[in-house]
């Protein structure tokens, strides 16, 4: 009698350990790829499902989006400058039988990939093009690592590079490169002032040729507003001296009327 309770209660527990390791529960963001006796049986999840403990072997991936801070990459540039840049690299697992079948370890090589793929693309571009055009690199950079991963089940859904740092001396150089943009740009932006000043002063030329009184009157308006200047001598080789004359006295006693 003490024997069949013994072996009841080995069965018991036997029967016990087999059910639970034929339950799996995975969560909402996990999947779980099944093998029957090595061979790829199907991709189960979310929730409860039951396996076959000793046949069956389970592999648990996760399909959250995946962050990877890709460390400082040294690299050349295009026109031989130095620079050391990294970038932050999101993916996502898309197809979990392929991620477990298709790599060893999709991280690592998700991982190693972002890095090489960042300084192949950045030793092809220029420092200026590095510099101001990030957002162009970074969607090049995405769509590469993209094409390579796609055979791994994986989907890279953005990539951003954080920082590029160039050397001390490089930074004075760029410095001095742009003081000199923004001069050159001061002197084209004076150059076309005294462009279209000139066009206008011709212009006006061709006026003043047409009617001749308003050369004149021009001349009057001008020693007009100079006679309102005091301590100051005004010399005029005009034919009217007489006229102008009158006109200055006339403005002499204006000013003193209104002091």
């Amino acid at each position: 009698m003490v024997e069949v309770e013994l072996i009841t209660i080995i069965i018991a527990v036997f029967a016990f350990v087999i059910l639970s390791k034929a339950i799996q529960i995975v969560k909402e963001y996990e999947r779980v790829v099944i093998f029957r006796l090595g061979r790829l049986s199907g991709v189960k999840g979310p929730g409860l499902f039951f396996i076959i403990p000793v046949i069956d072997t389970v592999e648990k991936v996760d399909l959250r989006v995946v962050t990877i801070d890709v460390p400082k990459q040294v690299v050349i540039t295009k026109d031989n400058v130095t620079v050391a840049v990294d970038a932050v690299i999101y993916y996502k697992v898309i197809e979990p039988s392929k991620a477990v079948n298709e790599v060893e370890n999709y991280r690592y090589a998700t991982s190693t990939l972002s890095q090489t793929t960042l300084r192949d693309v950045i030793g092809q571009i220029e420092l200026d093009d590095v510099l101001s055009k990030r957002e162009e690199i970074n969607l090049q950079i995405q769509e590469l690592l993209d094409a390579s991963t796609d055979p791994w089940g994986i989907k890279v859904t953005n990539v951003t590079i954080r920082d590029v740092s160039i050397d001390e001396t490089m930074l004075r150089a760029i410095a001095k490169q742009a003081e000199a943009e923004r001069e050159k740009r001061a002197r084209i932006i004076l150059a076309d002032g005294e462009f279209i000043a000139a066009e206008k002063m011709k212009d006006a030329a061709k006026l003043y040729e047409q009617v001749p009184v308003t050369i004149k009157l021009r001349e009057l308006q001008t020693l007009a507003e100079i006679s309102r200047e005091r301590n100051l001598i005004v010399v005029s080789n005009s034919t009217n001296t007489a006229e102008i004359a009158a006109m200055s006295k006339a403005f002499s006693k204006q000013d003193l009327s209104k002091e």
